[in-house]
């Protein structure tokens, strides 16, 4: 495919995966419109974080201002159809969330994302775009699948027979959902559409310090003593530099128009305890204690995808290993810092 030229919404284009999207749609030559909400309740430094961000990626490649429209998509379906009429592609990134407390323990706002993806997907079909790309999730797993040395595969969902456990609580039920209308609206309509699986993705750009490896690289930049790790420790997962979910994202939208699901993540597994001592070495921070509190979620104790079908569908599989990816995330928050401290002053 030919990006360049090429019309792209970016739902969620704000957000911590949409933006290293939209930079690499842009680097592409692509005319990228961003579609978000981005008002965050009682974290306005976030959203203000997030747009500053949006600012720089676009004067990067020479705007003077983004392309942004502030659209709820839980509501504006009509205005969303309006706008996506005049555009080829859109990267559905939207979606309520917030790491792992998130997923255990807010199941009504989880349900909001029913309204979103319904929104979106019917009126980017009845505005005529091209292709839609889904983000879901490694959500849509049972968590009983989640154990040491098992890679989960695309046609593992729904197969243990355990009824409401058979996805990661409502937040993979919402994913699985969104990936059926899809298939659906391919079956019936031929509504071009690609659906990839994202696993525990990190990297610059996450100012929501909810999620794990953001959570633990700010406590070490703050010095924190005891130093905390939320649950066991023994947790392990796949972590997925964000850069390599771009790639493989658009790789999907290029390749794929029928939603076949596929996983996009690291087959190779890190204990949430060593990456804490990773994150500590690479910080220099030394504490007299880590304290792993076990009342925090933790999640399941293992997850990591067999990404044996995005290796032949996309020729795609993740380039930045954990260590490299840590510290150029670690450069990233305190490059953060450092502009913090300079506007303090």
């Amino acid at each position: 495919m030919k990006w360049s030229g090429k019309r792209i919404i970016v739902t969620g284009g704000a957000g911590f995966i949409g933006g290293a999207l939209v930079d690499r749609l842009l680097g592409l030559g692509g005319e990228v419109t961003v579609v978000d909400k981005l008002f965050i309740p009682n974290k306005h430094w976030v959203w203000q974080a997030k747009l500053e961000r949006l600012n720089e990626i676009y004067k990067k490649h020479g705007y003077g201002e983004p392309s942004l429209v502030i659209m709820d998509l839980r509501t504006d379906r009509h205005a969303f159809q309006n706008l996506a009429k005049d555009y080829d592609i859109v990267f559905h990134l939207s979606a309520l969330f917030g790491g792992r407390e998130f997923v255990d323990r807010y199941q009504v706002e989880t349900s909001e994302i029913f309204a979103i993806d319904h929104n979106v997907i019917m009126a980017s079909y009845e505005a005529g775009v091209d292709r839609l790309h889904y983000s879901s999730s490694a959500c849509v797993y049972a968590p009983s699948l989640n154990k040491p040395g098992y890679l989960l595969k695309e046609d593992d969902i729904l197969s243990t027979g355990e009824g409401w456990n058979s996805s990661d609580n409502l937040y993979g039920f919402a994913k699985l959902m969104g990936e059926l209308q899809l298939r659906a609206l391919y079956l019936e309509k031929g509504f071009k559409s690609s659906v990839c699986r994202y696993l525990t993705v990190y990297g610059p750009g996450q100012f929501d310090a909810s999620h794990a490896i953001a959570a633990l690289i700010e406590r070490a930049l703050n010095r924190e003593d005891p130093f905390v790790v939320w649950g066991s420790g023994e947790q392990e997962r796949g972590f997925t530099y964000v850069e390599d979910i771009v790639e493989g994202t658009i790789l999907a939208t290029e390749k794929v128009t029928d939603a076949t699901p596929i996983n996009l993540g690291w087959d190779k597994r890190y204990k949430i305890k060593d990456v804490a001592s990773m994150i500590l070495n690479l910080s220099g921070h030394k504490p007299s204690k880590v304290f792993f509190d076990r009342n925090k979620p933790e999640g399941p104790l293992s997850r990591a995808l067999d990404i044996s079908r995005a290796k032949a569908m996309l020729g795609w599989e993740p380039k930045v290993d954990l260590e490299e990816g840590l510290k150029l995330t670690i450069d990233w928050h305190l490059k953060l810092r450092k502009i913090a401290a300079f506007r303090a002053s």
